[in-house]
């Protein structure tokens, strides 16, 4: 008798529990944390299991990516930005649900470091913005009847290899190559992978309507200006003739091997199917965006619920183009880019990002295009 009453005290405790895990209250306040995939990152849903798993995260972190720090004191500082970064991809992980974030080869770098090293879109770039209002160098609005539900550029040949940009702030040149690149197969048929280093090394061009708003290596630049300086140097060599060294050099540009030249350019309105119009007529577009989440994004499709307006980091967009057929993102386009931070154990690293109606917020004010016109030569 007295075991059966201990079942029965012990079938009553797991009813209660049972009901007590789906009460509205408690469920909402779980909410997001039995992602599997958040689980993968952080080991436990609990702030005391993320504290607990930390070192052990780390310690694969250090052997997975190669790191070594010069004494005892960096590798505990590192491990407090790493734990920091553990919290961080939790946070983006909620903010950002349709997108997996979690640890990155960035996450022992605080978020200044990150940016500093690895975001080098100018920061002083009013006239960069104009063309959302207007400027001498609008695109003319294209008619976007007929549009393909999938394009993408990779698929024809204008597109080149995923490059990494090292701890150079020059995703500015990443950003202006990569347009130009597929704006000169369009004209030549011919694909040329061309050279950041260049830009790097040779241009400072400042924005007439604010002076102090120059090109600067690997402090940072703008593809508007970067455009300009192409314009007025004759065009871009190759990477094979000027390769890329992540550093601030002496110019050794040589006017005898320009590959690709520019003619002109121009900034594309923030309107998704005017995008959609240009990537497909034109080619790669070069755009800026809000990075914040990509110190911790590993895959998916980013459409975070924040929106930030500081455009800190330049992509070469690929230019695909899918309106998703399925549930939950019906009617909605995933716009590939193409990562300037390199490969991670062989994976080559693509930013997708969701536009459509549930992230119109972000399309508005994280994305300004620009594109070497069609016919890049002079």
């Amino acid at each position: 008798m007295a075991r059966l009453r201990l079942r029965l005290r012990l079938l009553l405790l797991v009813a209660a529990v049972l009901l007590l895990l789906h009460h509205p209250a408690l469920s909402s306040a779980t909410e997001g944390l039995e992602d599997p995939l958040i689980e993968q990152v952080v080991g436990g849903d609990a702030e005391n299991e993320l504290e607990l798993n930390a070192e052990a995260h780390f310690a694969s972190f250090v052997r997975r990516f190669g790191k070594s720090y010069r004494d005892a004191d960096e590798h505990e500082h590192r491990l407090s930005v790493f734990r920091a970064n553990l919290r961080r991809a939790r946070r983006h992980q909620r903010l950002d649900p349709s997108a997996v974030h979690g640890i990155t080869k960035f996450s022992d770098l605080t978020p200044d470091e990150f940016r500093e090293r690895f975001l080098g879109l100018r920061k002083s770039r009013r006239s960069f913005l104009k063309g959302i209002s207007g400027s001498a160098h609008d695109a003319p609005a294209l008619p976007t009847d007929g549009l393909p539900t999938e394009f993408d550029w990779r698929e024809h040949g204008a597109v080149g290899p995923v490059k990494d940009q090292g701890s150079c702030g020059s995703c500015w040149s990443f950003s202006t190559s990569g347009a130009l690149e597929g704006a000169n197969y369009l004209a030549t048929g011919k694909l040329e992978v061309l050279s950041e280093q260049q830009l790097v090394d040779c241009d400072h061009e400042c924005d007439p309507s604010e002076p102090r708003a120059c090109d600067a290596g690997c402090n940072g630049g703008l593809m508007t200006t970067a455009f300009s300086y192409l314009a007025k140097a004759g065009g871009l060599e190759t990477e094979k003739d000027y390769p890329y060294t992540g550093r601030n050099s002496a110019c050794k540009f040589d006017k005898s091997k320009i590959a690709a030249q520019v003619k002109n350019f121009s900034t594309v309105a923030i309107d998704e199917d005017q995008i959609a119009a240009n990537l497909v007529k034109h080619g790669p577009l070069a755009i800026g965006i809000n990075a914040v989440f990509m110190q911790t994004y590993i895959g998916g499709v980013s459409c975070p619920y924040i929106c930030g307006r500081h455009l800190d980091h330049g992509v070469p967009g690929w230019l695909w183009i899918s309106w998703l057929r399925t549930a939950p993102l019906q009617g909605e386009t995933i716009l590939d880019h193409k990562e300037l931070m390199g490969r991670e154990l062989g994976r080559e690293r693509v930013l997708q990002d969701l536009q459509g109606s549930t992230c119109q917020k972000q399309v508005r004010c994280r994305f300004h295009g620009l594109h070497g016109y069609r016919h890049p030569y002079l």
